[in-house]
């Protein structure tokens, strides 16, 4: 019989060398070294890509959807690249290896959690990305909607090791929404910061991972104000938990630091919704 607490055993879990959770796609994650180098080519990135079956099929519906285009349907993953980019391909690529792992879950109560997650990660690298063109940061748009993507990744980890721990233990029949939403509140940004580095993913994303609740004296790292803004803006609309509409967005640090009107952060919140209803569909 078992007598640890939860998190004790949560933190087992995470520092175990053996664990081994399949949290990003192989495939997305090489195709984010390929490209976070200068020299690669088209032919690298799709040869990448149509290795994995699944992800091709989950590539090429994302890039059909009318998030993403509007425009003729592609029928191949190298037309999808030729129209989109190599590194809005890499975005496509992570957000369908990010959906793949929300949908993992086979325990009801915590698949009902990282369905919740999945929206607001989904909503924080929509708006990240859209903000990042309409403030003046339009070179950052690819890496503000990766960062928006993943900034929550310590919360899909947790949840991962809670769903072993219950499927294996059997004196621990289930978690209460409570007690998976205070553990992740707990410990959500280091142990996501650690698996980031663990997956030698930029240091960019890392720092993203670990600061995004941590308290800011400055705006230097313009990334992450804009993905700690687009985060209070999802939490404001109701993506990631109950809505918190009295939260005013002008009034934050990074709205202010970085000069960011009211009318821009409206035009923010219409278009996260907006996109949603789209995602949602292409679903």
């Amino acid at each position: 019989m078992t007598s640890k607490p939860f998190v004790e055993v949560v933190k087992e879990q995470l520092d175990s060398e053996t664990l081994n959770l399949p949290v990003f796609h192989p495939v997305a994650v090489k195709l984010q070294g390929i490209l976070s180098g200068k020299d690669f080519t088209i032919d690298q990135v799709v040869a990448l890509i149509i290795k994995d079956q699944a992800l091709t099929s989950q590539i090429l519906r994302l890039a059909n959807s009318a998030f993403f285009s509007g425009l003729a349907k592609v029928t191949t993953i190298t037309d999808a690249v030729v129209r989109l980019g190599a590194r809005e391909i890499a975005s496509v690529a992570m957000l369908a290896s990010q959906q793949n792992s929300y949908n993992s879950f086979t325990h009801p109560e915590l698949k009902s959690h990282s369905q919740v997650l999945w929206k607001h990660a989904i909503g924080c690298a929509i708006g990240t990305r859209w903000l990042c063109e309409k403030n003046g940061y339009r070179q950052l748009a690819q890496e503000g909607f990766i960062a928006g993507l993943l900034h929550d990744i310590g919360s899909l980890l947790i949840l991962k090791v809670l769903e072993g721990i219950v499927n294996t233990d059997g004196e621990r029949k289930g978690v209460s929404r409570e007690l998976t939403a205070e553990i992740i509140a707990a410990m959500h940004t280091e142990s996501g910061y650690q698996l980031m580095q663990k997956w030698n993913l930029p240091e960019i994303y890392c720092t993203i991972v670990r600061d995004h609740h941590s308290e800011l004296t400055d705006s230097g790292n313009v990334l992450l104000c804009l993905v700690r803004l687009v985060d209070h803006a999802c939490r404001k609309l109701g993506l990631g938990g109950a809505p918190e509409p009295n939260l005013m967005l002008a009034a934050t640090f990074e709205a202010q630091s970085m000069g960011i009107k009211e009318i821009m952060l409206a035009e923010l919140e219409i278009m996260i919704e907006d996109a949603m209803e789209m995602v949602t569909a292409a679903a």
